[in-house]
């Protein structure tokens, strides 16, 4: 029988590639384990390997198609001693789609990506909501609630347009729906004239064509998404919607931490070539003082799922990288166990891999937290959108001298400006403040991250 070659699933949270070449031609034969084609994803380019021997026969996708779903048969092998005219005449079988399995626990839940939201409609008006909490669209009337506040009203079976919210600007919070259980503060439910006739009504969004009307013909070029951008707006739009983010911002005086820097990069052996061989970076040691500083505040290393608190025992760092067309977060895996030189030669050959999109799923999926430094271009301070399953991402900002007050006397130090910002559902104000601290006392104190 001939054997369907199927579009593969290259990560976890894949459901679309795109077909970018094949590196066999219909007749050639093809041996296991040889790659027979390039696959693009929205953050690499993969090659895929033949799992069996036999002859191309027939090409069903060809090269340069887009979104080829997960599973869809793209070509046909005729195995040894098959015709290879009929094999490729013959029609593919549709493969059969996995089967949805339940989650075993909740920590198997949190080593997945998200999953990723619905695009956003464009010229959406953002809502005067404060950072912890997100409107809740209840018919036309746009209702102000936490998210445990949401979660309590759905369990409960209690419209959330009925519950008077004691919150900040009016908002429903958790005590308000457990009020309403008791029949407390609950409103009467409007009749359907009323609510017709009452509702303030939502101004709609703008439609593509809408936008585009506002801009005279030719004065600009329609750029399409491609699958990375669209990835980015999709997952990191669900994150500002469902993750309620606080920030807590601290200065550190990094003078110690230049000057060992200085100092470490002059003592770095030579190569054959007289090249040294690391020079590490300001963004090396605070990769190093997070993953410590999370080992030091263990409750900060976790991640949230709804089954329960995912802790994790190691400290696994994704660090933001800029590419064309986006951002990628290799992860320093167990970061907290690697020496400064270590992360920064596993940094170079990450950075070099992602720009030029050759980076495994496994490479950039996962990990316990983030760091995103835009220190190199000017930046003093600046705030992050958490990536999920993290708790928390670390910004950082450029150092520069500044004036400080030590013992009564102005004097000049070198000083950098960090913003964590945290997942207020797994992580408390107080206790983000512990681990910010823990990172500042590391990266004023490097010598105190080799201990």
């Amino acid at each position: 029988m001939p054997i369907n070659i199927l579009m593969p699933a290259l990560s976890p949270t894949m459901e679309k590639g795109n077909l970018a070449r094949w590196l066999k031609k219909e007749g050639d034969q093809v041996k296991s384990g040889e790659v027979i084609a390039e696959i693009e994803t929205d953050k690499a380019t993969m090659e895929v390997e033949a799992v069996d021997e036999g002859t191309l026969a027939k090409i069903l996708v060809p090269e340069g198609t887009q979104d080829v779903p997960v599973n869809d048969v793209i070509a046909v092998l005729a195995g040894e001693g098959e015709d290879v005219k009929a094999a490729g005449s013959a029609p593919a079988a549709a493969a059969p789609k996995p089967e949805a399995k339940p989650i075993a626990s909740a920590a198997p839940a949190a080593t997945a990506a998200p999953a990723a939201a619905p695009a956003p409609k464009p010229a959406t008006a953002p809502a005067p909501a404060a950072p912890a909490a997100a409107p809740q669209v209840n018919g036309h009337a746009r209702i102000f609630s936490s998210p445990l506040a949401r979660r309590l009203a759905k369990d409960a079976g209690i419209d959330l347009g009925r519950i008077t919210g004691t919150g900040p600007h009016g908002r429903v919070v958790a005590r308000d729906v457990e009020d309403a259980k008791s029949g407390k503060g609950l409103k009467a439910a409007p009749s359907a004239a009323t609510a017709a006739a009452g509702a303030p009504a939502l101004a709609p969004s703008m439609s593509d064509k809408q936008i585009l009307a506002l801009f005279e013909p030719g004065s600009y070029e329609v750029i399409p998404h491609d699958g990375m951008r669209r990835t980015i707006a999709q997952r990191l739009t669900a994150s500002v919607q469902n993750v309620p983010h606080f920030y807590l911002t601290i200065d550190c005086d990094i003078g110690k931490l230049l000057a060992a820097r200085e100092e470490i990069n002059a003592a770095a052996p030579k190569d054959k070539e007289k090249k040294p061989l690391y020079k590490l970076s300001v963004n090396d040691f605070v990769i190093k003082a997070m993953a410590v500083a999370l080992q030091k505040i263990p409750n900060c290393n976790v991640s949230w799922t709804e089954g329960g608190m995912v802790k994790h025992k190691h400290s696994d760092v994704g660090v933001a990288v800029a590419m064309p067309g986006g951002l990628i977060t290799p992860i320093i895996r167990k970061a907290e166990t690697k020496t400064l030189s270590a992360i920064s030669s596993e940094m170079k050959d990450f950075a070099a891999r992602a720009r030029s999109r050759k980076l495994k799923p496994e490479e950039y999926q996962g990990g316990t937290t983030a760091v995103s430094n835009l220190g190199m271009y000017g930046i003093n301070h600046f705030t992050a959108v958490i990536n999920p399953p993290h708790a928390t991402i670390l910004a950082v900002g450029t150092s520069e001298e500044r004036p400080v007050v030590r013992n009564g006397k102005i004097e000049i130090a070198s000083m950098m400006s960090v913003t964590l910002s945290c997942d207020h559902r797994a992580i408390d104000g107080a206790l983000g403040a512990e681990l910010i601290g823990a990172f500042k006392q590391l990266i004023e104190n490097p010598v105190m991250m080799m201990v």
